[in-house]
Formats: structure tokens, C-alpha cells, sequence
């Protein structure tokens, strides 16, 4: 896929857009001003892939919580922000290294020039984020909720800061719909040259949401549009990762342990969603090797079908066979398999 070449920003020492890989990002789903549990998440979530972290900033205490935060953690923070402009310049003064606002609901154009002030000599980024809830009544009125109406919302607020003399600018318009979310990304992507930032927003439980999020955010991404992703479930912060990792690597857009499985049918004679699942469990210190291993429930899909796997199980009748490459190593009763693929693997990688 062609990706498109957007101009490229920093959020802290993550580089965003340009020929730099997608970013992962979340949000931490507890209060800001608790650090201690603020901090314990985002560490959890570093351990699992997280690349940026947001936080919710709706007081002064929140804010005044950023240091200590950021103290404690690798990753880059960016504060949320929504209707007090000086919440914003706070979390600025604080060390926040990005900032999610609305300007359209932080007031007048005032209030944007003092938050821009306070960004203007660390260049800290700002990702304008329109949503479907958050159109004005005048978009609402002359387009209805659309696509066109979120990027000329975008636009407005892109202009605002180009006005002033401010590009370090990434922006979003997610809704919870699908179809109208990619529309509206790829009419903005024709439009601007700032790294877009990948989501659908409100998206819903963890399965549903997973499935909305995968559609959305990968088809765009097969487009060849989006810098940063963010997967939004109903959900804990950590699946948000594993999903928005699996996206990306199912495009190819990042390497690592990839496990293919074939569906179960009348021939399977060995228990595959139990063998799946006991490699995905074992396999879990291996999620950052580039290694594709493949579990198939007979020979039909075994090693011919899979042979591209670098390491792979092809059921029989309550045994199986063990192979690397396409290349049948041994034949093994059903009890056998998990562990002598396992230690295969481990041996092959420590080597």
C-alpha cells in the first residue's frame, strides 16, 4: 500500500506522520489528580505496546497532577481538554507534550492565541479533535451530520492556528459511524497535509467495538491514510493495544508474533481453538518477534497450505505433525504438540 507522505510532528520523542511508523496511543481511565493509580495504568500499558498516553484534564488539580505523572512514566503524555482554555496553558506549563483540544469549544479566538503562547516555544503539538457530538449548530444545519460537515469544522479550527502562525498540528474527525467516519477521513486526507490521527470514537464493547474499529481504522489504513491510531472500547485501556497492534500488524504495518489458525470443520480430529489458544498463552513473551506460527486441524491445511508459517502444527486423528518452513519435522500424539512447538521456537529464537 502507498502510504501518503504527511508533514511530520514530534509528541515528545514520538514522531508522527512522514515516513515514521503509526503510532499506538490510549487513554487512561482513571482520575488524573490519583497518581498513583494513574501512573500504575499507563506502566501497564507501556509493557503491552503503548506508544503515547492521553489524560483526562478537566480541573486544576489534574493539571497540577501532570508533573508528578510524567515523572513516573517513558511514554509521552498528552492532556484532553475541553471548554477551559486555561487548563490548557496549565498542562503546557506543566510538561504535557500534546494537547487534545476543540478550539471551536474553548472559547474565543482570544483564548486560542494565549494557549498557542504557551506551546509556541516547546512546539507542542496540538491534535484538533472533531467529533460527531461536537459539530456546531450552524454545521448541523447547513450539512446535517457528514463528512463534509466534520472537515469543514477541521478546516476552521486548522485555519484558526495557521492564522497565528501555528503548524504543529495533527487532527481527527471520528464518529461512531463507520462508513461516515472513513468518509470523512479520506475527504480530509485529500485536503491537508497534517498526520491524522485514526479512530472511531464511542466504538462499544470490546467485541463490537474491536469489529467497528478494525473496519474503520483498516480501511483507511489500506488507503494508505493515518499516522496515529487510538482504538476506543468499552473496555479495559489494554485491550485497546492488543487490538490497535493487531490491526496493524494484519496490514503488515508493524512486524510480530502473527498466530494463524484455520476454522474448525468435520475433518478436525484435534482440539484447534484449545491448541490456538495454548499457543497464543505461551507465546506471549514473543509478541515483538517477527514470527508467524500456524495451527491447522488437519492436512488439507497443514503444511502445504501454511508452509509460508516459520512454525506450524497440522492435526490428525488425536496427533499431529510438528513443522518448520513447510518441512514436516516429527509426527507427535495431541498431548505432545504444545510443548515441543513451544520449545522449538524458544530454542530457534535463543539461539
Amino acid at each position: 500500500m502507498n502510504r501518503k507522505r504527511t508533514k511530520t510532528i514530534h509528541v515528545g520523542n514520538v514522531a508522527i506522520g512522514g515516513d515514521n511508523p503509526i503510532s499506538i496511543q490510549s487513554m487512561t481511565n482513571t482520575h488524573t489528580q490519583e497518581i498513583s493509580a494513574t501512573c500504575k495504568q499507563i506502566r501497564s500499558l507501556e509493557n503491552v505496546g503503548c506508544e503515547i498516553i492521553r489524560v483526562a484534564v478537566p480541573d486544576q488539580e489534574a493539571a497540577a497532577a501532570i508533573p508528578k505523572i510524567l515523572h513516573q512514566i517513558k511514554i509521552p503524555l498528552i492532556a484532553d481538554i475541553h471548554f477551559d482554555h486555561k487548563l490548557a496553558i496549565a498542562s503546557a506549563e506543566a510538561g504535557v507534550q500534546g494537547l487534545r483540544l476543540n478550539p471551536g469549544n474553548i472559547g474565543s479566538e482570544r483564548k486560542v492565541l494565549e494557549v498557542i503562547a504557551a506551546l509556541r516555544d516547546k512546539r507542542i503539538p496540538i491534535r484538533i479533535g472533531v467529533n460527531g457530538g461536537s459539530l456546531s449548530k450552524q454545521k448541523l444545519q447547513k450539512y446535517g451530520l457528514t463528512a463534509e460537515a466534520l472537515v469543514e469544522s477541521a478546516l476552521e479550527h486548522v485555519w484558526l492556528l495557521e492564522k497565528n502562525n501555528y503548524h504543529e498540528i495533527k487532527i481527527s474527525v471520528k464518529t461512531s459511524n463507520v462508513p461516515l467516519t472513513i468518509a470523512a477521513y479520506e475527504l480530509l486526507s485529500q485536503k491537508v497535509d497534517y498526520p491524522l490521527h485514526l479512530g472511531i470514537t464511542e466504538a462499544g464493547s470490546e467485541f463490537a467495538g474491536t469489529i467497528k474499529s478494525a473496519i474503520g481504522i483498516g480501511s483507511l489504513l489500506a488507503k494508505g491514510i493515518g499516522d496515529t491510531i487510538r482504538v476506543s472500547l468499552t473496555a479495559s485501556p489494554e485491550k485497546e493495544i492488543e487490538v490497535a497492534r493487531q490491526i496493524l500488524k494484519s496490514l503488515k504495518l508493524r512486524k510480530g508474533l502473527e498466530v494463524i489458525s484455520c476454522p474448525t470443520c468435520g475433518r478436525t480430529e484435534i482440539d484447534v481453538i484449545k491448541l490456538t489458544k495454548k499457543v497464543e498463552e505461551e507465546l506471549q513473551e514473543f509478541t515483538d518477534e517477527n514470527i508467524t506460527v500456524a495451527v491447522m486441524g488437519c492436512v488439507v491445511n497443514g503444511p502445504g497450505e501454511a508452509r509460508e508459517a516459520d512454525y506450524g502444527i497440522a492435526g490428525g486423528r488425536h496427533e499431529g505433525l510438528i513443522f518448520r518452513k513447510g518441512k514436516i519435522l516429527k509426527k507427535l500424539p495431541e498431548n505432545e504438540l504444545i510443548p515441543t512447538l513451544i520449545k522449538l521456537i524458544k530454542d530457534d529464537t535463543l539461539e
